[in-house]
């Protein structure tokens, strides 16, 4: 099951790896709120015309339509707001290494709220290697930005959501015999609810929109986010909610090759040093010497 779950984590990685791209692409001729509303609203349109075609049932109990309010609060209205206003102020470099910052809000959270009972030291190790190697891979200490600007805590407060959904989404929603898509289309489909609540009070303003923007926001929303939260459920699902946010380490790798790629940047010795150390730290956390006890408990 463990090798199984490594080509999605994988694409996953490729996916939202990108997201930083197309949201500064994005932005150029939407508002963040804007942004944030257009990529739920297709992703939830894709994933919904999948649940009619395969003539899914939608939930009716009025608790478990509580508990995907929540994860759509925790998991996207916040983290993708809050990225996409921070990306306005701070660099891709700072807001890379507070997001790989998740898995240890992960960990610690999980802990906290007995989600999970104990850390392995494999885990504990991987943990602590892989957030090693984001640090060297963005440099933080070279940066204009500083870690303590308002962008950067706006980034740190989206990665500790994410870690909030990831325990709660394992905890209420992963093993309810739902399937992942009709889970991702309900939650997609409150979060544009949320966010088209935040632009009425926020306000419509003269979007100027461009070929380059108009594509952004479909990839964010039909690949960036509906398929990709397929994906999401299914990880957490088979290898539980710290495992599935170790999927935010592979983020930065993803961002050096499309800079080099794309952008045409130069890779230095810290940053192959970097991703080598991320891609270890990922690998270490997979690793289970005791599988029964290693999974987070169920509720």
């Amino acid at each position: 099951m463990a090798h199984s779950a490594l080509p999605r984590i994988g694409l996953l990685a490729l996916i939202w790896g990108s997201a930083f791209l197309w949201i500064k692409l994005a932005d150029r001729g939407f508002s963040p709120v804007e942004v944030t509303l257009a990529r739920l609203a297709l992703g939830a349109a894709v994933l919904f015309a999948i649940v009619l075609a395969r003539r899914d049932p939608v939930p009716r109990s009025a608790r478990l339509w509580m508990h995907i309010a929540v994860a759509a609060l925790f998991a996207n209205a916040v983290p993708y707001l809050l990225f996409a206003v921070a990306e306005q102020s701070v660099n891709s470099s700072t807001a890379g290494i507070i997001n790989a910052t998740t898995p240890l809000w992960t960990v610690v959270l999980a802990l906290a709220v007995r989600h999970q009972k104990t850390v392995t030291s494999w885990q504990a190790a991987g943990l602590i290697i892989g957030f090693v190697g984001a640090v060297l891979i963005f440099t933080p200490w070279t940066t204009a930005a500083g870690l303590t600007s308002a962008g950067a805590l706006e980034c740190l407060a989206a990665s500790i959501s994410y870690a909030v959904s990831f325990i709660y989404m394992d905890k209420f929603l992963a093993r309810r015999g739902i399937g992942p898509v009709v889970l991702s289309a309900c939650q997609l489909g409150a979060a544009s609810i949320m966010l088209a609540i935040a632009l009425a009070v926020t306000g419509v303003h003269t979007p100027h929109v461009t070929a380059v923007s108009l594509v952004a926001i479909a990839v964010l929303g039909v690949i960036g986010t509906g398929f990709a939260y397929v994906l999401n459920y299914q990880i957490i699902t088979s290898e539980g909610a710290t495992i599935a946010s170790t999927v935010t380490y592979l983020l930065p790798v993803v961002a050096i090759v499309l800079g080099v790629l794309v952008l045409g940047e130069s890779v230095t010795v810290a940053v192959l040093a970097g991703i080598a150390l991320v891609l270890a730290g990922v690998a270490l956390t997979r690793r289970r010497t005791k599988p029964a006890a290693d999974e987070p408990q169920d509720s």
